[in-house]
């Protein structure tokens, strides 16, 4: 008991002095007070302080607008400096893009100036076993710009890379001219040019931005040009082309019912004199196959193979500048001088594929066909591929609507399906003609 008193009364001292404290302190604070009363009558901060703080402040917001103007204007430059180097930078991607080609064409030059060497040079024992390999592409022709500088003139601007896409066209043409080039230049495709056979459709291209060349008045060809349907036109472009490949430039040569969706310059091998489209609707017919053929009257030996591939489209063709290229240029365009009646591509073939025998001599030009799925005819895609769900998924680089009249109808309904995205535009369309 006597211990619990003792607390309790030390606390009761504790809280008196705590008291006492706080009371001494409030008589401090306020003794000072009347103290700077009396001393700073005007308060802790004259007039002219104040006047000064306010100055201070007005020149902070100051500097502070003035900052926001500076950087508004550092903003400004920044983005037009970004502008500056991606427009550089795109640029630089160009021509980085343009030494690639330049590498990649020097590199293929060198592999076909070494299977020159190797095939028309000195003699060289063979090697191992799967190791040899004959000449692939012959070599080009030395340019002569003199047989025709105007036309020289227009490829030098128009051709990429000595590469340029060609089409002839007359009025008869025109509406699937336009679904030509406009495909054309919606897929970027810049080094194209419309070879005119009559003043409609050079203004017509003229007025459209479409680089085109005007041939040229000829007697006789230029009645052909003018008037001529199609397979007399067709006929014509053999002759045309000739003044190309002599002036050193490779050529994809177009028909007018092609619609364009990739870029074909990136899909071609350049290994081959000619490098064309097929008109051939699956692998064996396309690129070749061992047909057998039945003769039972002749017994043991009642089978005969055969080999077989359906033609080259002579709608759609690469073309290099070679001796053998040109060679087949002025066959074909001499025969068909001599026999209207001919049909260009059945001629083509004949010349591209028929060997050396007793009383002819074959022409030796290098070929290949291209990928039937990515230079694709109307028939495969009317006939296989609108009807195989992944068939439809592939994007071919050109159709051919080769193998049909309505021509200009389907031209639209392929831009239709694979541009526009309208997944039925085929579908009212019969397999073949109606």
């Amino acid at each position: 008991m006597a211990g619990r008193r003792d607390a309790l009364l030390n606390r009761e001292k504790g809280q008196s002095l705590f008291g006492s404290r706080i009371v001494g302190a409030v008589a401090i604070g306020v003794l000072l007070g009347c103290v700077f009363a009396f001393l700073l009558p005007h308060g802790l901060f004259s007039s002219s302080d104040s006047q000064t703080i306010h100055n201070l402040r007005d020149r902070i917001s100051n500097q502070m607008v003035s900052s926001e103007c500076e950087s508004l204007e550092q903003v400004n430059a920044l983005k037009s400096d970004v502008q500056t180097a991606k427009e550089k930078n795109y640029e630089l991607k160009k021509e980085v893009r343009s030494l690639m080609e330049k590498l990649r064409q020097a590199e293929q030059g060198k592999g076909h100036a070494q299977e020159q060497v190797v095939a028309l040079g000195d003699k060289h024992k063979v090697g191992p076993f799967g190791t040899v390999k004959g000449l692939r592409a012959n070599p080009t022709v030395i340019p002569d710009e003199s047989i025709n500088p105007r036309l020289a003139k227009i490829l030098e601007e128009v051709a990429i890379y000595k590469e340029v896409i060609v089409v002839l066209a007359n009025s008869n043409v025109k509406e699937m001219l336009e679904v030509w080039f406009t495909n054309i230049k919606r897929v970027g495709i810049p080094n194209h040019l419309v070879v005119a056979l009559d003043n409609t459709i050079e203004e017509f291209c003229k007025s459209n931005d479409v680089p085109v060349y005007r041939r040229d008045p000829d007697e006789g060809v230029d009645t052909i040009a003018k008037t001529g349907g199609n397979h007399a036109v067709s006929g014509l472009k053999f002759r045309v082309l000739r003044e190309f490949l002599q002036l050193g430039y490779s050529v994809l040569l177009s028909d007018v019912d092609i619609v364009y969706l990739q870029n074909p310059f990136d899909h071609l091998y350049r290994d081959s004199d000619v490098e064309s489209m097929s008109d051939g609707h699956n692998n064996y017919t396309a690129y070749g196959f061992n047909d057998v053929f039945d003769e039972p009257k002749m017994g043991w030996a009642r089978y005969a193979h055969t080999m077989r591939i359906w033609v080259y489209n002579s709608g759609f063709f690469y073309i290099r500048p070679t001796l053998p290229s040109i060679e087949l240029l002025d066959r074909v365009a001499s025969r068909l001088s001599s026999d209207p009646k001919s049909w260009d591509q059945a001629v083509f073939n004949e010349e591209l594929f028929f060997p050396s025998h007793p009383g002819y001599d074959g022409l030796h030009a290098a070929k290949r066909t291209m990928d039937m799925y990515l230079f694709m005819n109307s028939k495969v895609l009317f006939k296989t591929v609108r009807k195989d769900d992944k068939l439809k998924k592939l994007k071919p680089v050109i159709v051919h609507l080769n193998y049909h009249p309505d021509k200009f109808a389907r031209m639209k309904a392929v831009v239709d399906f694979y541009v526009n995205g309208k997944q039925d535009a085929l579908d009212r369309f019969p397999d073949g003609s109606e």
